[in-house]
């Protein structure tokens, strides 16, 4: 109505500007979420930049004379104009807009810098940064946004020459104007390419399906006709025209350089940089010679990024510091095939890591800070991830003939499949057009056409398909589609469906067998526990646990009925003569391809519509070889012998981008930089060790490491891409439909440090419960993980279990058999008690929590650092809890049988992993060890402090001792000194009467003849590694695989690899803090008689900060079930912790307090003091444990 009212009427636009309209809209916009801003899919966007357009006149024409009139007569109404909007619009850009809103703010933005005079538009720019966002823009192709981009250019040089022209060369909007001048150079503008968000097609049916050329997207004159909608009015050779004059006109020195848009702090950079590539390129034999200068090249880079001369993102991207340091870290071996001569180059490339790591705790983290700040910005301006919206209005069922041939609940795609010319292995398909499971991947499509088209004809390979449809047809449901990663989890859980149909909450007693039709369609066989076969090996760890149709359609893989030849692998794909990828669906690949041919905007009816041409041809040993092999499949053999660093530089990024362009060398950094400031302690530890064996430093006393300061998570985190990421999953349809672009999925598995951790947990969310997440308006919320502790018990349907709480463990074993598998939440009962619900529950984790703490199970080390509860007989331990090492061929040990102890992991992983399903908080604390086992991280000897700081120590320094005796033999054999040197304390190690057994379990022998041998120096390292093969690998192996077999009933415990150790913690015991003492006048709410100035709420509070840790756990235990908090403290409770008063016999005095945990309900008698108060709440939250009757 506005844009309509001001187009008709210069005195309207007159008065819109002097009420200040500027204000609304800005306030408007950043009321805006930015990726809801940026992605044209909101038609609050569309109408704000008409009504920018409309308000400005529009350049070059007559019929805006008397609206230029007015701005021109009151240039104050444009300065306040400018300083409201231009920053926003600016901010819209840099975030990687789609073109159509790049093109609108680009468009107020031109005319903005047009209307101001010089010195109002120094002022206006003055902290924008218009030359970086500039260099930015002229990346896209569309020649709207260059034309639009370049008049910018144009203008501000004009009038602030002497001002911009060398922030201009310094950020590289010289450069790129050049490369628009140069033929080979230049871009290929016949065919607007979408780097970002896309416009969906609800957002286009709004607004009438956006014009074809954006010619006209903000025109403010009548609409033009259809034959107009195809013309465009820039010419052909515009951009290179515009460019060419601005390039003679105001940059012709620097065109006429040698070194042409080369700042000097680039110059010197790029010196740098080659001198530093040169250094570590030399041959192995005559590189150690040069060290001492490498180190100097590295530290002399380091100060120039943190000198005083700032360094702009375009000369940082320019100058090679990037590749030069990828190739200095990795010891000259980056992206270099050397697979087979790992053990000749994993040391070089620890002792760069090591000397960089030194480097930085020399210069106190600050240039390694700014390192990281400044390849966040070159990351974010460097990257074309593009956001791929629905182009699907609405889901329907359809019929897919492929590759299952069964109803879907979303449409199919039409493809035809036509053999390749000259395949002579392979027979025509004799159907025309076939619908096809767009969600079906590559391989399961080529597993059903080989029985059609294979010339073999194998009666066989026929049986096994109608086997593989059979099954299917069985196993599958419409909702259950491949997809890459963590998308399959979708689709695996085949009872969801049938349990959200039953509305009521069903009893279930645990004694009898359940009939419940989810029986039927049980994904787990019942040999899951006794399979285990898991390897702990990096973060790529599998699992054999989870056997059946869930573990083929997690890993993406055929039925079993398939022939043994793996048919699905003989046949390849291609789409427009481009090879697909195997392991994409149907779906994906197609938007692969559209995007990398630049078809950034397809409408929503030819996407569905359009039968895609699909050729087939027998794939040879290389395209075979090609799909899956690569370095990283040859590293990860070897993964368990070679060290963390040599793995990650040796690896590459599962990402589809070019291995050599800049976005991959970033991203491979960060990705090194990152590792590096995670193991930063075993780094430091590691030097040290190896100065001491060189004689560099005397005494073990060295090789103790301080407390030292780490780069904060945060500053890895890239907010363009977390950015893209949340709008992409608030597309609510792309993802129930799987059309997540394969870069989400590529890149949390391999980066998951670039997102926030809002974002992950809610992708986190998206693998657990696909669209079901959806469904409940969980997506939508911009405050990340949900703050109702019932949101996934909202998803999920119920299950009420009728426990025992004098057998915890019994019942938790028969609730975790019969449901682990299930998408179900548990929802318990006790026996002979009348409370029910999310208390109860809650405190069915607790309790299961402290019963399997218990020291008398044998599954938690007890050393000199951990002690037993003597009240309760728990393991109690200051560094968290880690397995006990059992040795393979002990059956029994103090009466505990080692069969029971598996039984009591397998349970444990169940009940974790349910407990991070339906939202639950535990109550146990393990070390961080072994949360990293849990993220299928390996252990070495430096994590031993972690969980054991004494045997840690030692074992480090006998190691040390170890290194310290081969560095003395290689060099002069052994001599009085060397045996000093290699005294323990001054003690000789035979001296120490230490005996092969592992310390602190004298059952466990670390060898056949352990009863006689002592350890001395010369088998002193075959100590140490028996030590740490039994406690960190060997004695805890079956442990381990027994909690991740139960694990994996409930959810692959692979989803959890997004997380850091301390995330994890947060997420399944909540938070550590019980309250900050400053809110929780904010967080709890007072009601039925109270207020926040009632004298009892004022002793209440008072008595609350003056609990100790136990009191704060044991109120919270009482209140809401947990004595831990939720996932972000008490802002998290919902409903709110509410208290209120409670009305009592005549005797005030004698009532207790009393609760309803399921809502968080305290009820408070108006005590006639402090002290009572706190007399009687104390007894209550002591006593009131332990059954629900207190109501």
């Amino acid at each position: 109505m506005l844009a309509k009212l001001a187009s008709g009427s210069r005195v309207a636009t007159k008065t819109l500007f002097e009420l200040n309209i500027s204000r609304i809209l800005k306030d408007l916009l950043h009321g805006i979420p930015l990726p809801g801003m940026i992605d044209g899919n909101c038609d609050q966007v569309h109408e704000v930049l008409k009504l920018l357009n409309i308000l400005l006149p529009t350049l070059g024409s007559n019929q805006d004379d008397q609206r230029r009139q007015i701005l021109v007569n009151h240039p104050d109404l444009v300065q306040h104009f400018g300083f409201d909007i231009l920053p926003t619009l600016i901010q819209v850009v840099n975030s990687g807009a789609n073109t159509y809103v790049c093109y609108g703010c680009l468009s107020v933005i031109n005319k903005l810098v047009y209307l101001s005079e010089p010195h109002m538009l120094v002022e206006l720019l003055k902290d924008t940064k218009i030359s970086s966002s500039l260099a930015g823009v002229f990346t896209l192709k569309d020649p709207h946004v260059l034309i639009s981009a370049l008049q910018i250019a144009e203008a501000v040089l004009q009038k602030l020459s002497d001002t911009f022209l060398n922030p201009f060369v310094k950020e590289g909007v010289f450069f790129a104007i050049d490369a628009l001048i140069t033929p080979e150079k230049g871009l290929d503008l016949t065919c607007p390419v979408q780097t970002s968000v896309q416009l969906s097609s609800e957002s286009s049916q709004k607004s009438n399906e956006i014009l074809r050329c954006l010619c006209y997207a903000f025109d403010t004159g009548q609409s033009p006709s259809s034959s107009e909608k195809e013309s465009c009015k820039i010419e052909k050779d515009s951009v290179k025209n515009l460019a060419m004059e601005i390039g003679t006109k105001y940059f012709d020195s620097e065109l006429n350089k040698s070194n042409k848009g080369m700042t000097i702090i680039l110059q010197s950079l790029r010196t740098c940089s080659d001198a530093l590539t040169d250094l570590v390129n030399l041959p192995l034999t005559y590189r150690d010679a040069y060290e001492e200068k490498l180190n100097c090249l590295v530290h002399q880079v380091m100060e120039k990024l943190n000198g005083r001369e700032s360094i702009s993102t375009f000369e940082f991207i320019e100058s090679g510091i990037v590749n030069a340091l990828v190739n200095y870290l990795s010891n000259g071996q980056y992206l270099r095939d050397k697979a087979d001569e790992l053990h000749d180059i994993s040391s070089g490339i620890e002792k760069r890591f090591e000397a960089f790591t030194r480097l930085s705790l020399s210069l106190d983290d600050m240039p390694l800070s700014v390192l990281i700040q400044k390849l966040q910005c070159a990351l974010s301006s460097v990257e074309t991830f593009p956001v791929i919206l629905s182009h699907l209005s609405k889901l329907r069922h359809s019929y897919a003939t492929v590759p299952y041939g069964r109803c879907i609940k979303y449409p199919c795609l039409k493809v035809r499949f036509v053999k390749a010319e000259g395949e002579t292995n392979l027979i025509d398909y004799t159907e025309d057009i076939m619908t096809v499971d767009p969600f079906s991947t590559m391989d399961t499509i080529g597993g059903f056409l080989w029985s059609k088209v294979s010339t073999k004809k194998d009666e066989h390979s026929r049986q096994s398909a109608r086997s593989m449809r059979r099954k299917s047809s069985f196993r599958s449901r419409p909702d259950q589609v491949n997809i890459p990663e963590m998308q399959e989890a979708k689709g695996i859980f085949a009872a969801e469906e049938a349990l959200r149909q039953t509305t009521s909450v069903e009893m279930t007693s645990l004694d009898e067998p359940d009939v419940d039709s989810v029986e039927q369609e049980r994904h787990f066989s019942s040999e899951a526990d006794s399979d285990m076969k898991t390897q702990i090996e990096g973060s790529e760890t599998t699992s054999n646990f989870a056997s059946g149709s869930r573990k083929s359609m997690i890993n993406g893989h055929q039925p079993k009925s398939f022939s043994s030849e793996d048919s699905s692998l003989k046949l390849v794909f291609y789409l427009e003569e481009r090879q697909l990828d195997q392991g994409l669906t149907l779906y994906q690949a197609i938007l692969r391809e559209k995007t990398r041919a630049g078809l950034g905007s397809f409408s929503n009816e030819k996407l569905w519509s359009q039968v895609y041409t699909l050729t087939y041809k027998t794939a040879s040993n290389h395209e075979q070889n090609t799909q899956g092999s690569s370095v990283l499949d040859k590293v990860g053999r070897c993964e368990q012998r070679f060290p963390l660093f040599s793995t990650i530089v040796l690896s590459e990024l599962s990402c589809d981008v070019e291995k050599s362009s800049p976005t991959y060398n970033i991203v491979f950094l960060l990705k090194s930089l990152e590792a590096m400031n995670r193991f930063k302690f075993h780094l430091i530890a590691r030097e040290r060790m190896n100065a001491f064996a060189e004689g560099k430093v005397n005494g073990l006393d060295s090789l103790k490491v301080g407390i030292f300061s780490s780069i904060p998570k945060s500053e890895f985190l890239n907010g363009k891409l977390t950015g893209k990421l949340e709008q992409q999953l608030r597309d609510r349809l792309a993802v129930s439909i799987g059309g997540l672009p394969s870069w989400c999925n590529q890149l949390m598995g391999s980066c998951p440090f670039l997102f926030s951790f809002e974002a992950r947990y809610k992708y986190f969310h998206l693998a657990l419960f696909g669209s079901s997440f959806y469904n409940n308006d969980n997506i939508t919320s911009n405050s990340g993980p949900p703050n109702d502790r019932r949101s996934n018990f909202s998803i999920l349907p119920r299950k009420k279990v009728l426990v025992c709480r004098n057998q915890i463990l019994d019942s938790a074993t028969k609730v975790m058999d019969r449901y682990a598998s299930y998408k179900v939440a548990i929802e318990v009962e006790y026996e002979e008690e009348v409370g029910t619900g999310l208390g109860p529950t809650l405190e069915f984790y607790t309790l299961v929590s402290h019963a399997l703490q218990e020291s008398g199970l044998g599954m938690w080390r007890e050393d000199n650092k951990s002690s037993k509860d003597e009240d309760n007989g728990t393991v109690v331990s200051r560094f968290g809890l880690f397995p006990r090492p059992w040795c393979s061929t002990l059956e029994t040990s103090n009466g505990v049988q080692f069969s029971e102890v598996i039984k009591m992991f397998v349970l444990l992983g169940q009940v974790v992993a349910k407990a991070l399903q339906d939202g639950r908080v535990m109550d146990i604390s393990f070390s961080r060890a072994f949360y990293k086992l849990m993220l299928g991280q390996e252990l070495g000897i430096y994590d031993i402090p972690s969980f054991d700081p004494e045997l840690g120590r030692i074992l480090i320094e006998f190691q040390a001792l170890v290194s310290r005796k081969r560095f003395l033999d290689s060099v002069g054999g052994e001599t009085s000194a060397s045996m000093v040197d290699t005294c323990y304390y001054g003690t000789r190690i035979e001296d120490l009467c230490v005996v092969f057994t592992l310390p602190g379990y004298p059952d466990y022998l670390l060898s056949a003849d352990a009863d006689d041998k002592m350890v001395n120096m010369f088998n002193l390292e075959e100590y140490v590694s028996l030590v740490l093969d039994a406690t960190l690998n060997a004695g805890i192996l079956r442990q381990v695989e027994a909690f991740r077999s139960g694990f994996n009933q409930v959810f692959p415990i692979k989803y959890l690899q997004i997380f850091t150790e301390e995330e994890l913690e947060r997420l399944l015991c909540g938070e550590r803090d019980s309250w900050d003492f400053n809110e929780l006048l904010e967080k709890i709410k007072f009601d039925h008689g109270y207020t926040a100035s009632s004298p009892p709420i004022i002793n209440l509070l008072e008595i609350l900060r003056q609990f100790n840790h136990e009191q704060r756990r044991a109120f919270l235990q009482f209140t809401t079930g947990a004595p831990h908090l939720p996932l972000g403290g008490l802002a998290a409770l919902n409903p709110k912790l509410t208290i209120v008063r409670k009305h009592c016999s005549k005797w005030v005095d004698e009532d207790l307090p009393s609760v309803m945990t399921c809502a968080n309900y305290l009820k408070l008698p108006p005590y006639s003091s402090k002290e009572r108060m706190k007399e009687k709440l104390l007894y209550a939250i002591t006593e009131g444990q332990g059954s629900f009757h207190l109501s």
